[in-house]
């Protein structure tokens, strides 16, 4: 087991939520995106929005491939340098 197989169980746990239904790669390939992206604060926000938005019945996968897709094209002027912000 890794720290973020201990940290998961330990979090879900306490959520009342089964690990085996939290998208890991995902969430963490979108954070990164918007990282990169747009800017680094983003991440976790829009990490929150997705599970606000799978916690209403939105499909995980899909939605984050459209925020995925919304942060690849973000501009640079709006995105504040592409994550330095």
């Amino acid at each position: 087991m890794t720290v973020m197989d201990d940290w998961l169980t330990a979090a879900c746990t306490e959520l009342g939520l089964d690990p085996a239904e939290v998208p890991v790669p995902t969430v963490l390939d979108l954070a990164r995106d918007v990282a990169h992206q747009v800017l680094r604060p983003g991440a976790p926000v829009t990490a929150y929005l997705l599970g606000l938005a799978v916690g209403r019945g939105a499909d995980p996968v899909a939605t984050a491939a459209r925020l995925a897709e919304l942060a690849g094209t973000w501009p640079v002027e709006l995105g504040g340098g592409r994550g330095t912000d």
